[in-house]
């Protein structure tokens, strides 16, 4: 093996190697076992919640593997509609001057397969580099010609039974890419802005308690009054309860509506009265269905004024109301019209006031536009009938949630659960499948002869399919069973559905979870009729953010680029990365400052293992992780010591005899005996957390065991057998460095599978095992074997260790060198003590440094001494002639002098209430912890202080 661990020298290759060997296929044997990847989107890189997750799938994904089951990790990517058709767009224009409308829709469509192609690959490039252990045979993407006809099929199946149907309803509008969006990709940002008093004149001579003749509205949106059907109090409102039931003249457009009493006013906040407009406001939205106002739709897809107010009913039909919009107003952008209208109100004398507000305003993640509520006519989902039987599987635990907090989020979704809208104002994506004459009659198919066929329509009556797309999740929803075939009852999806676990971040558990949740129970029956789940178990992470506990974000630059750790880069290439395509100078001036000052040396290169422990060790049920590149430098250092300790194992133990091959005697250590039972209790511990989803719990597990007990103790143990011992005693040492690390190995493979495999081709051969066109990823994952625990053997050898650091404490205490040998007085010892002692003086004497050994009768008598304990046993080193008290003093004054200021400084800084007020947790945090050093500090060095000054 190298003297140095390389990580840039072995993963790349190693991973080709794996995947041209086939590893990462089902074997064909064994309990079938399988997660379904989140699919990426096609357009997208790898990030830390793509690092986090992928991490734990492939975690356990090898760990099933190496216990024998039938194991598949089904990969594929997601054709991300918007994401995708905006990037061609870009590209199109850039490179031709062109739109799409220039090429039209199916040579725009040509254009994106060719970016797939080329270009739509990236994400999948750089999960190998993570070292996915995925079946890239079966990739799948959601516009294949599978995957596409299942979602024909759903739709058409659900459409015939009623829970698809066409709607007028409000949704989120993107006045720039003129189409819905979900809620998910809304971004609702804090802003300032303003309320505008609006006064609404009363009709027919009524006037309010105070004799005003009229009443006023507060609204952050003015130019939504063209659309207003009505005014709410609430019913409880004394001052307004004459007034329900009247009307008002609603200035500018001088159109009648009526004042109604509704719980949606708060009779507390501002004045009490609310304009209603259900055209352009979610929550006006279910006023005004409640009390059954026309809706008035005023934009136009550009959110620019119509001519005249479009005016529906709430089951989506057109009503015969005249609802005109002045001229002046025709055409204007729906900012332009608030500050028109804002000024008539003025010009009117109705203009009560502007006041300051804060404001969260919903912006299109994509687009960077504001949303507008806007009425079209989309596809839905009825989703409430779908809803019950998933709510049920939850309920009688056929799916769990881990962590289990995460059900209360479901349900409450779940049980306020509205229709989904389907259809997007798209070109890329599946097209709906439905057909209209020209009479306006739809028709619904898996394509046009179908619908001709069943529906008798001739073929020279002209058709046109419907030109929206489904909405990128109605694909995703149907993940488990349409990339296993279906709607074929495939041997794959007899053998691989429902999936074991779903591992996903908690902000989709609505958009995706509960959706794929309904969609299988609907759609995919076992053998028995029986409604299958898509998985058993749904694993719930939290969020990566930063080390301050900000999200990461671009606009932030503080996103980490999984690649980046793996790999390094150098500063200057970071700083470029995070604020080359930044349109704003402060930002970009601000983001560069903040990087050169966090990484000023850039980010060294990790390694892909380094990477993935850091990640599987932070997996903690909390719902926020914060990221600390202290936590990765310390498990690179890990990666270093396991290689580090590799080498001494096979300096000790390569063409020598191990005792694997023969029946030559092997006397086993009290060493050899302990790390044993150590390795059967770390692999029992460990096989349950990664049982439980506890994955930071296991991989403290392994570190512990690795460097504490193997590399730090085990291996310092073994050097009196190995430079001193006999044959027997030699041989068994060596059989047992490789039974340990060999084992330890395959234990560590699922979390860190790069560093592992390189070890073990080299030690396993040691122990009698074949590695010639074979991976350690298909050995056996070690089994706890409770026969190999000495209970007696653990009990004395953790005695041996205490003594060894009671004996290494005073050294460091009292400032002595470890290797000046130590003569040692003990008192009080019991039989188990002397014991103990005259069957490990070789190891006492050779890690502690020990050349003499006195039992005393009493103390009475015995020289000034540092002492420790053991238990009752005292072990006391007479100090005389070991330390110079005068140099030894002068040195603790020195410490303690440090340790005094440093505790002043962190006090001072506390007791100011300026800094505790206003210093963010993470530092206060960090002063508390320095509080606590130095006080701790200050107390060892005293005591110190008064132990040399006895002397």
């Amino acid at each position: 093996m190298d003297k140095t661990y390389n990580p840039q020298d072995i993963e790349q290759s190693l991973y080709q190697d794996w995947e041209q060997k086939g590893y990462f296929k089902p074997s064909g044997k064994g309990v079938p076992y399988s997660i379904m990847i989140p699919p990426p989107n096609v357009t997208g890189s790898l990030h830390m919640g793509h690092a986090f997750q992928d991490t734990i799938m492939d975690t356990l994904t090898r760990f099933k593997r190496m216990q024998g089951n039938n194991t598949l990790w089904q990969v594929g990517t997601d054709h991300a509609g918007i994401a995708t058709q905006m990037l061609v767009e870009r590209k199109l224009h850039a490179e031709e001057g062109k739109t799409r409308h220039d090429l039209g829709r199916e040579d725009f469509i040509n254009k994106i397969w060719e970016w797939k192609k080329e270009s739509g690959g990236t994400i999948t490039k750089q999960l190998r580099r993570l070292g996915a252990s995925v079946d890239w045979d079966r990739e799948r993407f959601t516009m294949d010609d599978g995957l596409s006809e299942a979602v024909k099929e759903v739709f058409v199946r659900l459409h015939k039974e009623n829970l698809i149907y066409r709607g007028k309803r409000l949704v989120n509008w993107d006045p720039k890419l003129h189409t819905a969006i979900s809620d998910l990709e809304v971004e609702n940002k804090d802003k300032k802005g303003h309320m505008w008093n609006l006064c609404y004149p009363l009709a027919d001579g009524v006037t309010t308690q105070d004799g005003k003749d009229y009443i006023v509205v507060a609204t952050t949106r003015p130019e939504t009054m063209l659309g207003d059907s009505g005014v709410a109090v609430n019913p409880d409102d004394e001052r307004y309860t004459d007034l329900i039931g009247k009307e008002i003249l609603l200035p500018i457009v001088n159109r009648r509506i009526k004042i109604v009493a509704d719980e949606h006013a708060d009779k507390d906040k501002g004045t009490g009265c609310v304009k209603i407009t259900p055209a352009h406001d979610f929550n006006d939205n279910e006023v005004g269905k409640r009390h059954q106002m026309p809706m008035i739709n005023i934009f136009d897809k550009d959110a620019a004024i119509l001519t005249q107010g479009e005016t529906y009913t709430f089951d989506g039909k057109e009503l015969e109301f005249d609802a005109p919009i002045p001229e002046r107003l025709h055409g204007l952008d729906r900012f332009a019209a608030r500050k028109a209208i804002v000024e008539e109100f003025e010009e009117l004398g109705l203009l009560e006031k502007i006041e300051d507000h804060g404001l969260t305003v919903p912006y299109g993640d994509r687009s960077g536009v504001v949303i507008e509520p806007l009425l079209t006519d989309q596809w839905y989902v009825r989703v409430a009938p779908l809803a019950e039987p998933a709510k049920d599987a939850v309920k009688n635990g056929d799916i769990q949630f881990v962590p289990k907090q995460y059900e209360n989020m479901y349900f409450s979704w779940m049980n306020d659960v509205q229709d989904w809208c389907i259809s997007r104002q798209l070109w890329w994506g599946h097209r709906i499948p439905a057909w209209y004459d020209n009479e306006g009659n739809v028709f619904v198919g898996r394509d046009e002869a179908e619908v001709r066929r069943e529906n008798n329509i001739a073929d020279d009556v002209a058709l046109s399919q419907d030109e929206d797309v489904l909405d990128t999740w109605f694909s995703s929803a149907l993940w488990t069973f349409s990339t296993q075939g279906w709607p074929e009852n495939t041997d794959d999806l007899k053998t691989f559905h429902p999936s074991d676990v779903l591992v996903t971040g908690f902000d989709i558990i609505f958009f995706w979870v509960a959706r794929m949740i309904m969609m299988t129970l609907h759609f995919v029956k076992d053998e028995n009729g029986k409604p299958q789940v898509p998985f058993k178990t749904v694993y719930v992470t939290g969020l990566i953010r930063d080390d301050n506990g900000d999200k990461m974000s671009k606009s932030k630059g503080n996103v980490l680029d999984p690649l980046d750790m793996i790999d390094g880069i150098e500063l200057e290439d970071l700083v470029q990365k995070r604020t080359g395509n930044m349109m704003q100078p402060k930002l970009a001036a601000k983001i560069e400052k903040d990087t050169r000052k966090v990484f000023a040396g850039g980010i060294e290169a990790h390694g892909t293992d380094a990477l993935r422990f850091t990640l599987a060790a932070m997996a903690s049920t909390g719902r926020d992780i914060n990221w600390d590149m202290n936590r990765l430098e310390g498990y690179r250092n890990f990666c270093n010591k396991l290689w580090n300790a590799s080498r001494y194992v096979l300096m000790n133990t390569e063409e020598l005899d191990c005792g694997f091959a023969n029946d030559a005697d092997k006397e086993f250590s009290l060493a050899d005996r302990w790390i044993l039972g150590q390795y059967e209790a770390t692999v029992k511990t460990y096989t349950e957390h990664l049982d439980n989803y506890r994955f930071d719990l296991a991989a403290n597990t392994l570190y512990e065991f690795t460097w504490n007990q193997f590399c730090d103790w085990y291996l310092e143990l073994t050097k009196p057998v190995l430079f001193k011992g006999n044959e027997a005693q030699q041989r068994g040492t060596r059989n047992t460095l490789i039974t340990v690390l060999e084992s330890l190995l395959r234990l560590m493979h699922p979390m860190m599978p790069y560093i592992t495999e390189t070890i073990w081709q080299r030690v396993a051969p040691l122990a009698g095992l074949e590695t010639a066109n074979t991976s350690i990823m298909v050995q056996p994952f070690p089994v706890y074997n409770e026969a190999s625990v000495d209970a007696k053997a653990m009990d004395d050898l953790e005695w041996v260790k205490q003594f060894i650091l009671a004996i290494r404490n005073i050294r460091g205490e009292m400032d002595i060198s470890p290797s000046k040998p130590l003569s040692v007085l003990l008192a009080n010892a019991s039989s188990d003590d002397v014991r103990r002692i005259e069957e490990n003086k070789s190891f006492l004497a050779s890690l502690a440094k020990i050349e003499e050994f006195t039992m005393l009768e009493n103390k009475d008598g015995a020289p000034a001494c540092a002492t420790s304990y053991v238990g009752n046993l005292e072990i006391m080193i007479p100090m005389a002639g070991l330390i110079d008290v005068e140099a030894e003093l002068s040195r603790i004054n020195k410490q303690l002098e440090k340790a005094e200021k440093g505790l002043a400084q962190v006090q001072n800084k506390l007791a100011n209430e300026k800094f505790v007020n206003n210093a963010p947790e993470a530092v206060l945090a960090k002063e508390n912890a320095k509080l606590a050093e130095f006080s701790d500090a200050k107390t060892k060095l005293l005591e110190q202080k008064t132990k040399i000054e006895s002397l």
